[in-house]
């Protein structure tokens, strides 16, 4: 296997250096201890939100200052995209725009009784486009298949219910110009957000991720997860560690879902490294209903919990850049952390008076207010529905989050069914009318796609 666990590489951009960072946090961590000295039976909330609030800022300020990433790299993509009974008119839509974009193949790996979707993109006569029939065991398995069948130099993996904006395609491509680049991150949200209060509540969190979060994690070249909505991989990164991703385990039993966070793991444990690519944006499909909201939040959580074990337990997050470290054991440990604060406040702290109560509600509100500012910056006027984010991050973190950790090897799709066409709350019937038709005339004609074995010059990418 090509540099199985070899250490990954660990260079920071150019004027970032870990030991300026680390002295710069030990001064403003002292700093932090010696006023918490003087706020007596706060102390211990004081330095803990001290800490938590400069990771934060730190990982805020890097993702916010991250360039997109240019080169001249272009070469053969293979989108490869695993369908089950998705809804036909989403997934001819979503082909539209994968499709206009020019890669030099699309391979959509349907399940045996998708006739209707098989019939209807055979019908397009595109030669580039290779429905195949599969008896799917879970998502994993269709992707096997399509990666097996693949020919390009870089793998576009799409959700079926995923849209791309014009450029994605060329512009996840630049960071291959690097060599040691195994894994790309695209830029996310959420399509037709304000059909419903969930999708906004759902894309001002991913905002969040996909602007504070994750481009922190590129710049070391250690993303944790690329989103299985759009991700692009080298081949010869993918091919080898195919079979680990399909026949996944996890305590005695085979894992369903999470397959993006286990190839991320496995391309990260090969020695290469994942970067995030901010100008190839894609919208995806999320739940219009409160229950599938949950439904999708236990599933991400689960897969988290067991991705990021596994990645401790094989010693393979141990060796990634130290931004990742810490958001990964945020994320494994915030119920814990969640809870412990909640739980300091209620029964160590707040006064049963109304100035008692008041303050912290208020504390908890603007503090989340501040943390989406990447949000609000976009969607001023949805700093409305900051009072419903509140309680939607504290149900995720606490209840959410305690529920997957101690059912993580519970596995199951959650919100898709062999009896049901489309995702809970994300058939077409959730959206408004399409501003274009599901099959427009194309930029690209059928067959003038980039022929598999072209590549164009490398060159350096920008800092």
């Amino acid at each position: 296997m090509h540099r199985m666990f070899a250490a990954p590489i660990e260079a920071a951009p150019a004027g970032l250096s870990w030991d300026g960072f680390v002295q710069a946090l030990g001064r403003l961590g002292a700093g932090a201890l010696d006023l918490a000295g003087h706020m007596g039976p706060y102390a211990p909330i004081a330095v803990a939100g001290t800490v938590v609030w400069l990771v934060w800022l730190i990982r805020a300020l890097l993702s916010w200052t991250a360039p997109p990433i240019e080169s001249d790299f272009r070469t053969t993509t293979s989108v490869i995209v695993p369908s089950f009974h998705e809804d036909v008119e989403i997934l001819m839509d979503c082909l539209s725009t994968w499709r206009e974009q020019g890669p030099s193949e699309i391979i959509i790996v349907l399940d045996v009784a998708d006739t209707e979707a098989h019939a209807r993109i055979t019908a397009l006569g595109d030669s580039r486009i290779q429905p195949i029939l599969f008896d799917h065991v879970g998502k994993r398995s269709a992707l096997g298949v399509g990666i097996r069948a693949s020919q390009g130099e870089v793998l576009v993996l799409v959700d079926s219910d995923t849209r791309w904006t014009p450029g994605l395609l060329d512009n996840v491509q630049k960071p291959f110009v690097d060599p040691d680049v195994g894994g790309v991150s695209t830029q996310q949200n959420v399509y037709q957000r304000t059909t419903s209060l969930w999708r906004r509540v759902a894309d001002w969190l991913v905002n969040l991720r996909y602007h504070d979060y994750v481009p922190a994690q590129g710049r070391f070249g250690a993303v944790a997860c690329l989103s299985g909505r759009t991700a692009a991989y080298r081949a010869t990164a993918v091919k080898p560690v195919v079979t680990d991703m399909e026949d996944e385990f996890f305590l005695g039993r085979r894992c369903i879902a999470g397959d993006d966070g286990r190839l991320t793991w496995l391309v990260l444990a090969s020695g290469y490294r994942t970067v995030h690519q901010r100008s190839a944006k894609a919208l995806s499909m999320f739940p219009a209903t409160f229950t599938a909201f949950v439904k999708q939040r236990v599933r991400w959580s689960r897969n988290s919990y067991r991705c990021y074990l596994t990645a401790a337990f094989k010693g393979w997050l141990w060796r990634v850049p130290m931004i990742t470290k810490i958001t990964v054991l945020q994320i494994l440990l915030t119920p814990v952390t969640m809870g412990m604060t909640i739980a300091y406040l209620a029964f160590s702290r707040v006064e049963l008076t109304e100035i008692g109560i008041i303050a912290p509600v208020l504390w908890l509100v603007l503090t989340r207010g501040v943390r989406g500012i990447s949000h609000l910056r976009r969607h001023p006027q949805e700093i409305l529905i900051l009072p419903v984010v509140v309680l939607v991050v504290i149900f995720i973190a606490l209840p959410i989050k305690a529920f997957a950790l101690v059912t993580m090897n519970k596995q199951g799709w959650l919100t898709r069914s062999a009896n049901s066409l489309g995702g809970d709350g994300q058939t077409s019937t959730t959206l408004e009318a399409a501003a274009c038709p599901a099959e427009p005339v194309l930029a690209v004609p059928a067959g003038q796609g980039r022929p598999l074995g072209h590549a164009a010059a490398r060159v350096e990418v920008a800092s």
